[in-house]
């Protein structure tokens, strides 16, 4: 954990109360990406937890963390052995979107609340009846999309190629990026897929240069975002770039390079805190995490951000909890739910006003966009 100076002050952004009886402890089970083709967003999430304070509402916290490795597999197993062994109350994870899917059911069964730290939309389906256990705190795709369709229009792109991830996070997006583009006027030209591991998109990429589009959105998240990018570079693709939120991180930067100068994305405010106006919301949160980010662990990302939003929104739900059961029963978890369900928090990422129909909560403060320029994230204005 970090040192109690740190502690202390960071525990002053969530909301504390002191109960008059202490009870059993409170066990919050997180499981998250920090090996594996995902790990520069798990190792940001992982990080985070290790920051934060160790009593919420004068309870003791336990922050049970574990290594899901970026794999489906093991992050339902990770999901049921925090739920049926470690007695959590609530499960905060994964980093990933098919890793989240995945874990699901788990939380649905032993009715476990649970807060993904992964964008896509289906985790928190309003259509599903399961997710009424299930909420997350990274910003949706079609919110996100619907920035880059705005920036794509006023800059007169009139096609986009498309290339992302094989799984449900790049099949989200390329469902997001076609509706966003038609209500737009813009047409999809070309659209292909890639593996998370995979060390060449050659072949993909030839084709969507033939396709000869005024842009490409690239559907994908961390590091392996920059393997479509750097060969569009070398094929001398001229159009414009556009990445996901998925890649806000110093480590896509770093493997990106000189080949990443120009592209556009949309980010989470906090990324840029510093480039936000005063009167921003979340200006003071995310100045506060990042601060204290930094100086322990170096160059901040989106993803530690995302962590310490779930971690907000549970710091908000347990004195709600607190009134109406004990940690570690039935009741308790019910009682999460229910206080997640009604959060309203202003986080380091956007402000959270959550309800029964929108387990995700954030409106257009929790979006602006950025270009990538000389290793550096810059606020368009």
């Amino acid at each position: 954990m970090a040192p109690r100076k740190l502690a202390t002050a960071l525990a002053a952004t969530f909301t504390l109360t002191v109960a008059p009886v202490a009870l059993a402890d409170i066990n919050v089970g997180v499981t998250l990406s920090a090996t594996g083709p995902a790990a520069s967003l798990g190792i940001p999430e992982k990080n985070t937890i290790e920051l934060l304070p160790t009593t919420i509402a004068g309870q003791k916290i336990n922050w049970i963390v574990l290594d899901d490795a970026s794999d489906t597999t093991k992050a339902v197993q990770n999901a049921k052995k925090l739920i049926s062994e470690d007695k959590v109350d609530v499960l905060v994870g994964s980093t990933t979107t098919p890793n989240s899917l995945a874990m699901i059911d788990a939380a649905v069964e032993s009715e476990t609340p649970m807060i993904s730290m992964a964008a896509g939309a289906k985790i928190v389906d309003p259509a599903n009846p399961k997710t009424r256990w299930i909420f997350k705190t990274p910003q949706s795709d079609a919110l996100m999309a619907d920035a880059i369709a705005v920036n794509m229009k006023a800059s007169g792109v009139k096609t986009v190629g498309y290339i992302g991830f094989a799984d449900a996070y790049g099949e989200g997006w390329l469902a997001e990026l076609k509706r966003s583009a038609q209500t737009a006027g813009i047409k999809v030209v070309a659209e292909e897929k890639y593996n998370r591991a995979d060390t060449s998109v050659t072949g993909q990429v030839l084709k969507l240069v033939a396709a000869k589009p005024d842009a490409i959105l690239i559907g994908a998240s961390g590091t392996p975002g920059a393997t479509p990018q750097k060969e569009l570079a070398a094929r001398g693709y001229k159009g414009k770039i556009y990445q996901t939120h998925g890649v806000a991180n110093p480590d896509f930067l770093r493997v990106v390079g000189a080949d990443g100068n120009g592209t556009l994305l949309p980010v989470g405010p906090m990324l840029v805190w510093e480039q936000l106006p005063d009167s921003n919301p979340i200006k003071k949160v995310a100045a506060g995490y990042i601060t204290a980010y930094e100086k322990k662990f170096g160059p901040r990302s989106t993803f530690g951000g995302h962590a310490y939003d779930a971690t907000m929104l549970v710091a908000a739900a347990i004195p709600e909890a607190l009134k109406k059961a004990q940690p570690g029963t039935k009741a308790f978890r019910a009682a999460l739910r229910d206080a997640l369900e009604k959060a309203d928090v202003v986080a380091t990422h956007g402000v959270f006003v959550m309800t029964p129909h929108d387990h995700n909560g954030l409106d257009n403060r929790a979006r602006v966009m950025v270009k990538i320029e000389n290793g550096k994230w810059v606020l368009l204005k």
